[in-house]
């Protein structure tokens, strides 16, 4: 019988199967619903519906480059043990380069571009299903340069950090090396004027007070507040701090020396700013094995 595309988009919300598995399971079952969700079950891929609500706070970030277009994103796993599976690294690839060799700017625009199989959004509930734990794609970025400028990529712990840099002029090793040094250093911003009025603001409050908790006059202390800002300044800022490489001049410094500007770096860590996940790694192997 035929499907509609309403029966699949029905059984799609109720399970949270891809496309393709429940068009095969209304034919399976010539279109009974209730028969499709538990042909779905039965194969297993109903499961990943069940797993939206886990914490999935591992993972990797990979770059994807060709050209002059550039893809940086970050995909989650439960553990770090799933981060290592071959089936998981390589849907990463395919993620990444779909994105890659496509027009589309914003994640909810990848999640619907097509792969091999069905939509990206398709291929991670599959994984997810096959895999045995939530998988997301939790953010991309995509950056396209211009032929005067360069692209810098780093990978650090085998993808738990992820940097890219966008210079002008300089060379790819040059923008490398600011990769580099950004995933070492973790840097918040990357120019002082991108550190927002507020956050400089409550600095100069906690610094203020820290003088002034030293003894200092308030007009004493308002001067040591500005110096001490500056060395905030090369604490958090990618641009002001000390180049490792060679601690006499800072980043801006050596991307000048070597003919270049910094125009953008983006660095990805791995689950920042998520929750973690609480159990040990033997809870977490029982888990797998009793297929919670």
């Amino acid at each position: 019988m035929e499907i509609s595309a309403a029966q699949v988009k029905e059984l799609r919300e109720k399970t949270g199967a891809g496309m393709m598995d429940c068009k095969k399971a209304l034919s399976e079952t010539n279109g009974d619903l209730t028969q499709a969700i538990d042909w779905l079950r039965e194969k297993g891929i109903a499961k990943s519906a069940k797993k939206e609500s886990r914490i999935a706070a591992e993972g990797l970030a990979n770059i994807y480059i060709k050209d002059n277009r550039a893809v940086i994103l970050e995909v989650n796993s439960e553990t770090d043990f799933v981060s290592k599976n071959e089936e998981f690294t390589s849907m990463i690839d395919t993620i990444g380069n779909t994105i890659l060799n496509s027009d589309v700017n914003t994640l909810d625009e990848a999640l619907e571009l097509s792969t091999t199989d069905g939509t990206i959004k398709d291929l991670i509930i599959a994984k997810t299903a096959k895999i045995g734990e939530k998988l997301s794609l939790r953010r991309i970025e995509v950056v396209n340069k211009n032929s005067d400028e360069v692209f810098g990529a780093y990978l650090h712990m085998g993808g738990k950090i992820a940097v890219l840099s966008l210079l002008k002029g300089a060379n790819e090793e040059v923008a490398k090396d600011v990769s580099m040094q950004a995933a070492a250093m973790r840097p918040e911003y990357v120019f002082i004027d991108d550190v927002p009025e507020d956050v400089l603001n409550k600095e100069r409050e906690v610094q203020k007070e820290l003088a002034m908790n030293e003894g200092k006059p308030e007009d004493i202390a308002l001067k040591m507040v500005e110096g001490r800002i500056k060395k905030y300044f090369k604490e958090i800022c990618l641009a002001e701090q000390q180049f490792i490489k060679d601690s006499d001049i800072t980043v801006n410094d050596y991307v000048k020396k070597n003919n270049g500007e910094i125009i953008k770096v983006i660095r990805y860590e791995v689950g920042e700013g998520m929750e973690k996940r609480n159990e040990n790694f033997a809870e977490e192997v029982m888990n797998q094995i009793k297929g919670n």
